[in-house]
């Protein structure tokens, strides 16, 4: 809980502000920081706020404008889910809007992953009315000490003028630094005071230019190195970014690695590529940055445990430099200082990489680690397009090869999305993304990520194709947002892959404990008469190659699609089978 955050300057007070609830005012001061996404489960708790929202769908703010895109779901969780997708896909918060007690309870698991993934999110949580506050009331939950351990900032509205100041805040709050997950917590009785306070505007959260001496320090270190790999994603990335950056280590030979889920961070096709870093991710690139690597450098993502492989790069820190718009991820204890940390924009490190020129190293010779950079980069890459390769085998329906016709047929700008599990190596190891803003996938390992996360990507892009790929255990902890989907004209392709378990505590059960197989098989229902239950299309596949035609069906139908793959059991990963 960030307890310190600067707070935006206090616009003073024109006249002629006509006095409108506290709910109208929290609308109108959210929506003027350019909400991309309003997502909700109602409840009476927030009834004035759901009434604003009304009001200001029917007088949109400018001629033509579209009033606020308000998105009712079936559940909490997935409403949470949508809104911090939303934020993934567009850097912008969006607002989620839950009811006190259970309803904030089931949208914790976004704000975990919002505060884990760096994304920024505002919750409003609706509140007893303040004379109960304290009482244990209905459903009442004391939410900064519920939520100060995952969230920015917890922040209670007790006065209707205070409500532009505070959401102001919360927006500066939640887009500064490493984005974040902000809850206000608004009492009942608070959104029908009058207020005659006026909108304010959070300033734009910025992060420092790249000083000359760090530019200077970073282009010496990179210079010098024969065996770089840069590590790339992180807030403040962009289309641009990528693109400057993949430019420069195109022109330097020098190979990219993306942290975990940022695959999307540089088109996957350049030279320059050598995979991710991560679950599922290759062994063999790992122990290459770990231990052959002379330079490392995270150009903006943090060094988490997951790309890490459990902060294995603590043991070279002394070769590693830390780029970051997060000051409080530029290896601060308890992790070991870096040989340089730089605080800066990545728009400007970007920048300055793009039109900086380096020196060609001086070619040695003697053992491989004394490789020029161009060899590097070579290995690194074929290693990864060997990895990429589906095996050979004799699968009745081959996941991998699922992955590959998906790769080869969906456009360069359509968004995938996942949750969590075991099925989530076939997509993150045998796709290829093109484009920033591709990949919409859960860093925290969240299960029943994938169906709002799609959602929320067909709301926000219906011109674009959006597919999710859910294992049966993630699947069913949202399917029932198909619901959702079916009634707003979400037109997203789910491919449920069916193996009846959970199959990523499958493989650890049987790597620690063989044979002692408990609580991880699944009995599951028919997917496709689940789907059409909905009114959604519903597809079986149990061949390869029958997935093409399902896939072009699927992706044609106007609405929701469900293809079900019932795939193997045995086969636990693209490379680790039961027997």
């Amino acid at each position: 809980m960030d307890s310190s955050a600067p707070i935006p300057p206090s616009a003073p007070i024109p006249t002629g502000v006509a006095p409108r609830t506290g709910g109208t005012a929290l609308v109108e001061c959210l929506a003027a920081h350019q909400v991309p996404l309003w997502t909700c489960v109602p409840g009476e708790s927030f009834l004035a706020v759901l009434d604003a929202l009304w009001q200001a769908q029917r007088q949109p703010a400018a001629a033509g404008a579209l009033g606020p895109k308000v998105i009712t779901t079936r559940h909490e969780a997935a409403a949470a889910n949508m809104a911090e997708a939303a934020g993934k896909l567009t850097g912008r918060a969006a607002v989620c809007l839950v009811t006190r007690g259970p309803g904030a309870s089931h949208a914790s698991i976004a704000l975990h992953t919002a505060y884990q993934d760096g994304t920024p999110l505002v919750l409003v949580v609706g509140q007893v009315s303040r004379d109960l506050l304290g009482r244990d009331a209905f459903q009442e939950m004391n939410y900064e000490r519920v939520f100060g351990a995952s969230a920015k900032s917890v922040v209670t509205i007790a006065d209707a003028d205070r409500i532009p100041e505070l959401v102001a805040q919360a927006m500066l709050v939640a887009h500064s630094g490493r984005p974040g997950p902000v809850v206000l917590v608004v009492p009942e009785d608070v959104q029908y005071d009058l207020t005659t306070a006026p909108v304010q505007i959070a300033p734009p959260a910025a992060a420092p230019t790249l000083a000359p001496a760090d530019r200077d320090a970073l282009l010496e270190r990179l210079s010098a190195a024969r065996r770089p790999v840069l590590i790339v994603g992180g807030p403040g990335w962009s289309q641009s970014v990528g693109d400057d950056v993949t430019a420069f280590a195109e022109r330097h030979a020098i190979a990219l690695a993306a942290a975990f889920r940022w695959q999307d961070a540089v088109d996957n096709a350049s030279p320059s590529y050598v995979g991710y870093l991560g679950l599922g991710g290759s062994s063999d690139l790992r122990a290459h940055v770990t231990a052959d690597a002379d330079l490392v450098v995270a150009l903006g993502p943090r060094l988490d445990d997951p790309t890490t492989n459990g902060y294995r790069f603590d043991a070279i820190a002394n070769r590693t430099l830390l780029v970051s718009q997060a000051p409080g991820d530029l290896g601060l204890p308890p992790a070991p200082a870096p040989a340089l940390a730089v605080h800066a924009s990545l728009a400007s490190v970007a920048a300055a990489l793009r039109d900086a020129k380096l020196p060609e190293p001086a070619e040695a010779s003697g053992s491989a680690k004394s490789a020029s950079r161009e060899n590097w980069r070579a290995k690194l890459r074929t290693a990864y397009e060997q990895f990429r390769q589906p095996p050979a085998g004799t699968l009745k329906l081959d996941t991998a090869a699922v992955v590959a016709h998906l790769r080869e047929v969906l456009p360069p700008d359509a968004i995938v999305t996942n949750g969590a599990g075991n099925y989530a190596i076939w997509l993150q190891r045998f796709f290829e993304f093109r484009r920033f803003g591709t990949e919409l996938a859960p860093r925290n390992g969240a299960m029943g990520y994938g169906v709002p996360a799609g959602l929320a990507a067909a709301a926000l892009y219906p011109e674009r194709t959006v597919v999710t790929m859910a294992g049966d255990g993630c699947f069913l902890m949202s399917g029932n947002e198909l619901a959702t989907a079916v009634q707003f004209g979400l037109n997203v392709t789910v491919i449920v892959v069916n193996n009846g378990m959970l199959g990523t505590i499958r493989m650890h059960q049987e790597r620690t404990f063989p044979g002692h197989v408990i609580a991880t098989e699944l009995r599951n229902p028919d997917f496709t008469a689940y789907a059409e239950s909905f009114g959604a299309l519903g597809l079986l596949v149990e061949r390869t190659e029958e997935f093409p035609a399902a896939l072009a069906r699927a992706l044609a139908h106007a609405g929701p699609a469900l293809i079900e793959l019932r795939t193997d059991p045995e086969q636990l990963t693209p490379d680790v089978r039961l027997r």
